[in-house]
């Protein structure tokens, strides 16, 4: 799995994992007929057994960056361990020596359950390649193919711990190794020894003191948890979620720690789509648990009780304290495709009150036909169609503000305006149209270009030779649990960005692991929204602190490589999904992604110091989230990013090859940059009222992220900013010149012998 492909082809081919496997293909004959990829291989089997037949101890080694079918061998005594390593980085398998010879005790716990067969998964009916019958190029821009979100909220551990609390699984036989689970060479005792309970408006906090009782030092992680009243047929709620974690420092034994563990009582609360429209805690009992994985309470722990005596709605009159503005329904259109009961032409919501009822099925032919409506959002975007009457912006003035100036200004400070009436809109639709791997300059404005580089695992980028560390994958960052490594880690890349003179980085990726066979899991930390969020947070804020933006990705729904560029493939879930599991990561990193900004605060060259919001960029994804493609999605975009969470800085596509991704439609809800090369996209509309308004929100953004980065070290207030073409963009120039004489030459030559031919 994973993105690549032939490049001949398509640049972005991608591949998820098959789910299936074809014997006539040469590198999966050792698969047994029918055999998925996540089983292992007759290959891999006989090894197992070469080993077991030869050697007194035997260890199997998973490199491998997604969960892998391990019952048989978990069962197998023959095998005396089994370590799952993901991949390691550049220098990761000096670790997996130490790990295995007894040198470093592990302490990572699996950041997605493992189930005996995926195929029994309610993901497992509605993934990969299904195609709309009657949307193609005579009715619409192309043929649309989508993906049902049948499942709803019952994604990875939360669908395997509700179904054995409802009766409808055996446990035991359904999961080989729960969530958040792992071993140690060393054992540890838990004993909560303080707690603290308040209002609906206040946290729960718990202090669980670990002591190490083995023989050998170690790290362990507590896993706090709760469970949520459920009533049937009412708000679907998953038997326990994941509140917080976290980890203790290397303790030798008998040493002890004690670790406090937080949850927002409004982070309990359930999205509510059919009725109040709103996040909802309802009235109840609240259990919390501390747990050494999704499955197993703490031996010696008892649980918290938290009742809350009514209904508490969130709604605008009483938003929640973490929102700007209160959460309402906003995707009504992509609900829309899911019924309670099984209907024509609608998928069905997975219920809670009826799991064998409404398990998942796999789409049919009347599935395959769009409804007028889905038909309609496959429609090409005509800019002409969606302007407003507001009056055109004022550009080139000159009020005497340099970006530099603006550095610690509040976003919605008026001082911008008096800024952005200096934009020229010529700089802004070419920034636009030239985003891939650079932001461009703004001279009118002063804002200099900034060089972006890709890569979840470190700096990477095929546009030159510089390249930074390979970090292990997020997913085995996942694994470690560690908040603090976390942090660390953007550290490590805030200042690696300073040393290669990069001020972006297209990461941290944190899009759900819906599906084992997902070719992107590798790039992606958890099929928990938390666990990934709250470590992307770290990231976040760690790069933060050496001015480093960076780019949290794809947003949103990206949670499959096949047709993701197919016209965009239509991705369809109830809101209540959305929310709780697909938004989830991106909402706690926007939210709560912090940096200290240090800035020149009067004419006497005062240095201040303010906390400002460390998350400065986000990337969007290829697909569509119902009919709508997620980057010229206002509903995203605007309302609950920017509306509900506050989010200050901007927007750039994914890959912007395709001709569904509008530029138009893009700036217009809500993106600011096309992750482009000017040459292959265009703007269909750069000079009405409506369009001009849009640029200078693009202004307003980039702006505003530049004058609060890494962009503006070695800039003081008063210095004028010159710009010149960077040596990769000079040698690209050439490049492409004389690419483009060769290829002229190569035509008139052609033409030549075919008129003497003729």
């Amino acid at each position: 799995g994973g993105e690549g492909g032939d490049l001949a082809q398509d640049l972005l081919a991608t591949f998820d994992r098959p789910s299936k496997m074809d014997r006539s293909v040469p590198e999966v004959a050792n698969y047994v007929p029918g055999q998925h990829q996540l089983e292992l291989s007759k290959e891999e089997r006989d090894t197992i057994a070469l080993a077991k037949n030869n050697f007194e101890k035997v260890i199997v080694v998973i490199n491998a960056s997604t969960q892998m079918e391990l019952g048989d061998i978990e069962k197998d005594n023959g095998v005396d361990a089994i370590v799952w390593i993901g991949s390691p980085g550049q220098s990761g398998f000096r670790s997996v020596a130490k790990v295995l010879d007894g040198t470093v005790n592990p302490s990572g716990r699996t950041p997605d359950i493992y189930a005996a067969d995926f195929t029994k998964d309610p993901t497992f009916v509605n993934f990969g390649n299904n195609q709309y019958s009657n949307i193609s190029k005579s009715n619409a821009i192309g043929d649309a193919f989508f993906v049902q979100y049948e499942e709803g909220i019952y994604v990875g551990y939360k669908y395997y711990e509700t179904a054995a609390a409802e009766g409808f699984i055996n446990y035991d036989e359904a999961v080989v190794y729960p969530f958040g689970f792992g071993l140690s060479y060393t054992t540890f005792d838990w004993e909560i020894v303080g707690k603290k309970t308040g209002g609906t408006d206040d946290d729960i906090s718990v202090d669980v003191k670990v002591t190490n009782t083995g023989s050998v030092a170690g790290k362990d992680v507590v896993e706090l948890y709760y469970s949520a009243p459920y009533y049937k047929g009412g708000i679907e709620k998953s038997a326990v979620n994941l509140a917080d974690f976290a980890k203790t420092n290397l303790l030798k034994p008998g040493e002890s720690q004690t670790l406090t563990l937080k949850v927002a009582v409004e982070d309990m609360a359930s999205y509510d789509y059919k009725n109040h429209k709103a996040y909802v805690l309802e009235h109840g009992n609240y259990v919390l648990t501390v747990r050494s994985d999704s499955h197993t309470v703490k031996a010696g722990c008892e649980e918290i009780n938290y009742n809350v005596s009514r209904d508490i709605v969130y709604d605008k009159n009483n938003k929640r304290d973490s929102d700007k503005t209160a959460a309402t329904n906003l995707f009504d259109d992509v609900s829309d495709m899911f019924r309670d009961n099984a209907q024509s032409g609608y998928a069905i919501n997975f219920s809670r009150a009826d799991f064998a009822g409404t398990f998942p099925t796999a789409p049919t032919d009347a599935d395959r036909t769009a409804r007028p409506e889905v038909v309609a959002g496959w429609q090409a975007y005509k800019a002409a169609d969606h302007t407003d009457s507001k009056p055109a912006p004022t550009f080139n003035k000159k009020n005497g503000l340099s970006v530099i100036t603006m550095r610690g200004v509040d976003y919605d400070d008026p001082l911008w305006e008096d800024f952005l009436d200096q934009a020229d809109k010529d700089e802004l639709v070419h920034l636009v149209l030239s985003g891939a791997y650079n932001t461009a300059e703004l001279p009118a404005l002063g804002v200099p270009g900034r060089t972006d580089f890709d890569g979840p695992a470190g700096f990477s980028s095929f546009m030159t030779p510089t390249h930074g560390m390979a970090y292990t994958t997020e997913v085995v960052i996942a694994a470690t649990f560690n908040k603090a490594l976390a942090h660390e880690m953007g550290v490590m890349l805030g200042e690696e960005g300073l040393q290669l003179k990069l001020q972006g980085w297209y990461a941290p990726a944190m899009n759900c692991h819906r599906s084992p066979f997902a070719g992107r899991n590798f790039e992606y930390y958890s099929e928990e929204g938390v666990l990934a969020g709250k470590l992307a947070t770290e990231v976040v804020a760690g790069a933060g602190e050496k001015g480093l933006v960076t780019f949290i990705k794809h947003f949103a729904m990206n949670d499959q490589e096949t047709n993701r560029v197919n016209q965009g493939n239509s991705h369809w879930a109830n809101e209540q999904a959305i929310r709780e599991i697909y938004l989830k990561p991106f909402e706690i990193c926007v939210k709560n992604a912090y940096t200290t900004l240090r800035y020149i605060s009067d004419d006497k060259g005062t240095i201040s110091e303010k906390p400002i919001k460390a998350n400065l960029a986000v990337m969007s994804s290829f697909n569509r989230i119902g009919s709508t493609w997620a980057g010229g999605s206002h509903a995203l975009q605007e309302d609950i990013l920017r509306g509900e969470w506050g989010y200050e800085g901007f927007v750039l596509t994914d890959f912007n090859l395709y001709d569904y991704m509008y530029t138009n439609q893009g700036i217009h809800n809500g993106t600011d940059v096309m992750l482009t090369f000017e040459a292959m996209k265009t703007i269909e509309d750069k000079t009405s009222p409506t369009a001009l308004n849009d640029l200078r929100k693009v202004a307003h953004r980039i702006s505003y992220t530049a004058a609060n980065s890494a962009a503006m070290n070695g800039i003081a207030p008063g210095d004028i900013v010159s710009y010149k073409m960077a040596t990769w963009q000079v040698i690209r120039l050439v490049v492409s010149i004389i690419l483009g004489l060769a290829l002229a030459c190569w035509c008139a030559l052609n033409l030549k012998n075919t008129l003497k031919k003729n």
